[in-house]
């Protein structure tokens, strides 16, 4: 095989042959929506002198192939199938990482989470380390560009009293600290209570998704005097499996916590794929109603919207075609669902097979938004915007990985993969998106390059 497809074709090769194994002989709602959907190109010319405005929307957990519109064939989630089809809906989009915190740490820096002390935890789980406020962060860059800026849901890159959205570049703050908590009482994985407006607690006993819907849906419909970034982190459909009305699971997992289990909000002894199911289509609707309530506020056409997940999926995840889950750096830990809209400059009905990380989008909605990065901290991600707007190609370059003792780096088609067992393995996406055959001794040279290249990133980042 020859390591020197283009991009472009190595790209459609891979979604076409992630589409053909996802489907299967199973008609899913993606069957039909497929010829709905033309290959990406450019914006067409346009006269637009407004910056946009950002709502950047994450799942928790949520798996590639959780989406209609990406395979599933028992989860219906019209609304994210709509967005994807007034937009641009990518096949090969990955997260920053495996794992939640990391992710986070590298959308809001636009860098490998292995930059910052704070990226090192896999995922944060005590209050020793976070995002230290001096770093620059998307949020930050935007508001001293003139943006407006608001964090809602789930921050999980540290804990007061040192870290803290409000620190970091956001104006206004509701949510949770932690990585996790019960969607009712509100009590995290420590047994703390963890609902924050600002840096203060805030009492509310309904249902976590529901409230995040209100606040967003307000947020958005506000008449704002200045464009707006909001980060919208909801934690459906991240355990523990509790769905809208669940209040008898709700209060026994709760009544465990406040007896100290400590794996009580882990919820291993519960959960379903049915359960699952109304979670994620819990969180299709409530970002609908958020999405209903930008269209009614007439900024639509306006504001750039993206959804995409934090990782890949858990234990109920529906991810087929693809190996692995969270945590790891196989494809089905770190591909991800993730849709692009802006109707003010790119039509919809698109789909693009561009690889692109976390990271990439930090770059793109910097760039997009006429706000220029620190130099002092240099992205590692890569604008999109020129080829968003001008069909430009995109760099080729590497996009790394680094997890828990994996490792893994993708290079066009080709992904240089170590797991646990210590073995370098290689994998043509293009043919194997499943990654189960391995090339590493038919292909030993490129093997070697792909190892090196990673070496040579890794030797930049903070050790472990």
């Amino acid at each position: 095989m020859s390591a020197s497809l283009s991009r472009r074709a190595l790209g459609g090769a891979a979604a076409g042959a992630a589409a053909a194994a996802a489907l299967g002989a199973t008609a899913a709602p993606a069957q039909a929506a497929a010829p709905e959907e033309r290959e990406f190109r450019a914006a067409r010319p346009r006269r637009h002198s407004r910056r946009p405005n950002i709502l950047f929307i994450l799942g928790d957990d949520l798996g590639w192939a959780d989406l209609s519109s990406y395979g599933s064939p028992h989860i219906r989630t019209p609304h994210l199938d709509r967005l994807a089809r007034q937009g641009v809906r990518f096949t090969d989009a990955y997260s920053g990482s495996a794992t939640c915190s990391p992710t986070r740490f590298s959308l809001y820096t636009g860098r490998y989470p292995g930059r910052t002390e704070g990226g090192l935890a896999e995922p944060i789980a005590d209050r020793s380390v976070g995002l230290e406020p001096t770093h620059p962060t998307l949020a930050s860059l935007l508001r001293d560009s003139g943006y407006a800026t608001a964090l809602i849901g789930k921050w999980h890159c540290g804990y007061l009293p040192d870290y803290s959205p409000t620190r970091s570049g956001w104006d206004e703050f509701f949510g949770n600290f932690g990585g996790a908590l019960e969607y009712y009482s509100k009590l995290g994985l420590g047994g703390e209570y963890d609902l924050y407006e600002g840096d203060a607690e805030y009492k509310d006993l309904r249902y976590y998704t529901r409230i995040l819907t209100e606040r967003a849906s307000e947020y958005v419909g506000r008449d704002h005097d200045r464009p707006w970034l909001l980060n919208l982190n909801f934690t459906t459909p991240h355990w523990p499996w509790v769905a809208d009305g669940d209040k008898e699971t709700s209060d026994e997992i709760t009544r465990r916590i406040k007896a100290g289990d400590g794996r009580a909000l882990w919820h291993q002894d519960g959960g379903s794929v049915e359960k699952y199911t109304q979670l994620v289509e819990d969180l299709d609707r409530s970002i609908g109603k958020v999405l209903d309530a930008l269209r009614r506020s007439g900024q639509e056409q306006d504001t750039l919207v993206v959804f995409a997940s934090d990782n890949g999926g858990e234990r109920f995840s529906y991810n087929w075609p693809l190996a692995g889950n969270k945590g790891s750096l196989q494809e089905g830990g770190i591909r991800v669902p993730s849709v692009l809209r802006w109707p003010a400059r790119i039509d919809g009905g698109q789909v693009s097979h561009v690889p692109l990380f976390s990271p990439d989008w930090t770059a793109t909605l910097l760039e997009l938004a006429g706000a220029r990065p620190d130099p002092a901290h240099p992205l590692d991600g890569t604008s999109l915007a020129r080829y968003l707007l001008r069909g430009d190609e995109v760099p080729e370059r590497d996009l790394f990985w680094r997890v828990r003792g994996e490792r893994a780096l993708r290079r066009g088609d080709w992904k240089y993969y170590r797991g646990k067992s210590g073995r370098d393995q290689l994998f043509h996406l293009g043919q194997d998106v499943r990654e189960q055959a391995d090339l590493a001794a038919v292909e030993p040279a490129l093997t070697a390059s792909l190892r090196t290249a990673w070496e040579r990133i890794d030797a930049g980042l903070l050790r472990y």
